[in-house]
């Protein structure tokens, strides 16, 4: 079977960041196909569209990526393995397996396809644990190498989600699970940075970090791991469908700096 992720060598030498994008996949396993709505495959909600090729600076810096290849729909990779929810605040919260979209949409063409136990395990051993794994051994190997390593999880939404929260998003939220899943001064190199920009930047609020960023971040073990949500029309057109080579680049212009100020602190340490 293919790997259910695209993998993204460095273009030079390698560094202690790896960057991952667990919710930019479209497509959709074969056996799957017929039981989607078709009129909504096409461009699956939800998507965290074009996320890999906003961050295309990456690899020049050194930076191995990761990214999904399948929809969140077939299995979300940035949920609990038991859809146990990440958030209370009465904010609408998809399952590890969804069956609706953000907006409560149902996404399956008929009921009779809603996965059970049985088919939420053979997605997980298929499409899930093997992402997981990778990030894995690719955390391992940088620690090797480094002594230490730090996953970025990049992710976009919606400048407006009412179902999330009645307010739309403000441009950039780094999330690091309250403090808890990156070092302080990784924290503070990343904040700055991304406050140099013309971007507002809310911090741990009103996201903190998803399973990814709250599973593999233990800084007491040199593993450091950051969320950034943004919305998407910072670097895309204002269908939110769309991408702007234009506003992505003035996202790159603030985003790039901060990856070489984290690399150099990185290695430097």
């Amino acid at each position: 079977m293919d790997n259910p992720y695209f993998l993204i060598e460095p273009a030079g030498e390698r560094v202690p960041v790896i960057l991952s994008s667990p919710h930019s996949g479209v497509e959709f396993p074969d056996e799957l196909k017929t039981h989607f709505r078709h009129e909504l495959m096409k461009q699956p909600d939800d998507t965290d569209w074009f996320v890999h090729e906003l961050y295309n600076f990456a690899p020049s810096l050194g930076i191995t990526m990761i990214h999904a290849k399948y929809s969140r729909w077939v299995i979300d990779l940035n949920r609990t393995p038991e859809s146990v929810p990440l958030y209370n605040d009465g904010r609408i919260i998809t399952e590890l397996v969804p069956k609706t979209d953000f907006l409560g949409n149902e996404i399956y063409v008929d009921k009779k396809f809603l996965p059970g136990d049985a088919e939420i395990e053979r997605r997980s051993e298929n499409y899930y644990k093997p992402y997981y794994q990778k990030i894995e051994n690719l955390l391992a190997e940088r620690i090797a190498e480094f002594g230490q390593v730090l996953l970025w999880d990049a992710h976009s939404i919606r400048r407006f989600v009412p179902t999330i929260q009645n307010e739309p998003f403000p441009d950039l939220i780094l999330g690091n699970n309250d403090e808890r899943s990156a070092g302080k001064e990784i924290i503070e190199i990343a904040l700055h940075g991304l406050k140099a920009g013309k971007f507002g930047v809310n911090h741990n609020s009103p996201f903190k970090g998803g399973f990814i960023t709250r599973h593999f971040g233990k800084p007491e073990g040199k593993v450091h791991t950051l969320q950034l949500e943004m919305a998407k029309t910072n670097y895309m057109n204002d269908d939110e469908l769309t991408f702007n080579e234009e506003r992505a680049n003035e996202v790159r212009s603030v985003l790039r700096p901060v990856f070489e100020k984290l690399i150099d602190f990185l290695i430097e340490k």
